[in-house]
């Protein structure tokens, strides 16, 4: 059974700031949909303009925070899961904190003092959303963090740990020092490739860490573009996949298994040189409220069947049950009581 402690999570905390838009808002400010994107200097009064001219939500987000929120969720375990960032000493960050507390938690942050808290904005157009990261205090994470005996006590206790491929923009020396722990003490270390951008730039740091992986979750747009930046001459997210469960492991004590979800078509599961499909749960177009954090909440919910040591299946089926019930309302949000069996 899921114990305290047993799944941390490590990444950017952001506060989304979600709005249903039109395409000239997209348009003026180049967003393209479904994408997800660092903001540049360009992006930073757009900010303002959604709070001002839209009716907007905010909801406390951020990849890695919401897959976490979300096993949480289908755990109903009291602090089965924890979770480290850095946020600024500000009202957003006060309301980072409640959030995460009431969803039940152990959140460790790093206050920064100068920095504001993260935010992100979250454009949605007909149910399909795009987001736009000013990280602001989650970039101002440190590795010290985590090296305190009260932090590290979390490390420690952990046997799960999920990091979201975002934060090798902020802080890969954290994400190397779970990753040596896990490697070390037979633990499981999982990441997200988590958007095309940090495929293409972060290249180095990706492919430094990969080997620690023993499981590597993404999208279909995301594998793809793994693919092109290693030169390899295929687009069949089956093949991909496939490639990225047989890269080489710094340890031997765990196989890695690929895990790439495709909207509404079949997630990809790699493993042991073999290549099996899923259906998901389609829903009516007129359901969809939007896609932001199916893919987190699919992560979520898979990560709460692995940390009951359930079959592959299983943990496909939760994750699709998660999104499914994500993608129904707005934000990575969720009812009271999960009615999964």
């Amino acid at each position: 059974m899921a114990h305290e402690g047993i799944l941390l999570g490590m990444g950017n905390p952001l506060l989304d700031i979600s709005a249903v838009v039109d395409e000239e808002f997209l348009h003026k400010y180049g967003i393209k949909l479904n994408n997800a994107i660092l903001a540049e200097d360009k992006h930073l009064p757009m900010y303002d303009e959604l709070s001002s001219k839209y009716t907007v939500e905010y909801i406390a987000g951020g990849a890695t925070q919401n897959s976490i929120k979300v096993a949480q969720w289908l755990l109903q375990v009291p602090g089965a899961t924890s979770y480290m960032g850095c946020i600024g000493k500000d009202k957003y960050g006060e309301e980072m904190k409640k959030n995460s507390k009431l969803a039940g938690v152990n959140v460790h942050y790093y206050e920064d003092e100068a920095a504001p808290t993260g935010t992100c904005a979250v454009c949605v157009v007909g149910g399909e959303r795009s987001l736009i990261a000013n990280l602001s205090a989650a970039n101002c994470y440190k590795s010290e963090h985590l090296k305190r005996p009260e932090n590290w006590a979390l490390v420690e206790k952990a046997k799960y740990y999920y990091i979201a491929g975002f934060f090798l923009t902020v802080s890969p020396d954290s994400i190397q020092l779970v990753a040596e722990h896990a490697a070390a003490n037979d633990k499981v270390f999982m990441m997200n490739l988590s958007a095309p951008f940090i495929c293409e730039f972060f290249k180095e740091a990706l492919d430094k860490v990969l080997p620690f992986m023993d499981f590597v979750f993404g999208n279909e747009t995301e594998a793809r573009t793994f693919a092109k930046v290693h030169g390899w001459e295929t687009d069949n997210v089956e093949e991909i996949a496939l490639k990225i469960s047989q890269w080489p492991k710094a340890s031997g004590a765990h196989k890695r298994i690929t895990v790439i979800t495709q909207g509404a078509d079949p997630v990809v599961v790699a493993e042991d040189g073999k290549v099996k499909t899923f259906p998901v749960i389609l829903l009516p177009k007129e359901k969809l409220v939007d896609t932001n954090g199916a893919g987190d909440a699919f992560v979520g919910g898979f990560l709460s069947q692995l940390v009951q040591q359930k079959p592959i299946e299983d943990c496909v089926k939760a994750g699709c049950y998660a999104s499914n019930v994500i993608i129904q309302r707005s934000g990575c949000t969720y009812p009271e009581k999960p009615d999964f069996a």
